[in-house]
């Protein structure tokens, strides 16, 4: 369900292609992806628990110790705090353009630009990574080398995730550039397919063909773009397409996703138990998330 909510990069590549709200993303993807969750996570797990036998892994019952545990570990309060630093500061940079909508404040004042600017993703990450550097690491005693190896290690993982989206804008900007885009728009109004399902339906497409959800999410947003913006939807609406194309980029995941064969191996699952366990908890988070996505879009 990540895929539905900001600081995932697939639904702020998205919100920046469709020029949706990240604050509205956010306020609209917590109960759709917790909805989701309750049924295609927990439901479903109690399902398939009872038709399928999975023995527990050593990794998951506690096989081995980590050789240099926490000094103090972190109380949970403390780490939920931490957590929801980035979604406060994105709600205070909604709540501001709230207000310039409604005319009771204006764009110019100097605190409003400073409410946006703390607000903007890129700055409320920054501020949480920061904050959690000081409250996790240098308040519970962790040296400055302990915190160097720890961010080093993150950097890893964080510029694949960087390069990956920045190939998938790159690869929708080319078939956008190409005019694939607005014949696209032209072709789904000739067929009558509402434009929040043939988001949806070009994200699918493009996780079914090659595998990454990230990739698909934001060159499906990359290429339809030229039809959400035509359609002149209101601010509410484009954060429910985002969730909509969202739902499209985690459906049928099978053999030339990544997370099929991690899942797979962490857990010790063969191929054929895999699918019947992992594709169809995605699959099922796509109808669901689709599904959520439209009634919200209808309501709003």
């Amino acid at each position: 369900m990540h895929v539905f909510l900001p600081p995932h990069p697939g639904p702020i590549a998205a919100s920046e292609f469709y020029g949706a709200n990240i604050g509205q993303v956010l306020i609209l993807g917590l109960p759709t992806a917790f909805i989701t969750w309750y049924f295609s996570g927990y439901m479903l797990g109690k399902v398939l628990g009872r038709a399928i036998h999975v023995p527990v892994p050593e990794l998951l019952s506690g096989g081995t110790r980590d050789s240099d545990p926490p000094k103090e570990p972190a109380k949970a309060g403390t780490v939920v705090a931490v957590m929801l630093i980035p979604m406060l500061l994105i709600f205070l940079n909604t709540g501001v353009s709230a207000l310039i909508s409604e005319k009771l404040v204006s764009a110019d004042e100097t605190w409003v630009q400073t409410a946006k600017m703390i607000g903007s993703t890129p700055v409320a990450l920054l501020i949480s990574v920061l904050a959690a550097l000081l409250v996790l690491g240098r308040k519970r005693g962790e040296s400055g080398s302990t915190l160097e190896k720890t961010v080093d290690g993150a950097l890893a993982p964080v510029c694949s995730v960087i390069l990956i989206t920045g190939a998938g804008g790159m690869f929708g900007g080319v078939l956008r550039a190409s005019g694939i885009g607005k014949a696209l728009a032209d072709s789904m109004a000739d067929l009558g397919i509402p434009v929040l399902l043939g988001c949806f339906l070009a994200a699918l497409a493009l996780r079914i063909a090659q595998g990454s959800a990230t990739v698909a999410l934001t060159t499906a947003a990359a290429l339809m773009a030229p039809a959400v913006a035509a359609a002149g939807f209101t601010d509410w609406q484009l954060a429910c397409i985002v969730l909509a194309t969202a739902a499209g980029s985690v459906g049928c995941s099978h053999f030339n996703d990544s997370g099929f064969w991690l899942v797979g191996r962490l857990l010790d699952m063969d191929v054929p138990t895999t699918l019947k366990t992992w594709t169809a908890n995605q699959t099922l988070i796509a109808l669901i998330g689709f599904a959520l996505s439209a009634l919200l879009f209808a309501i709003v």
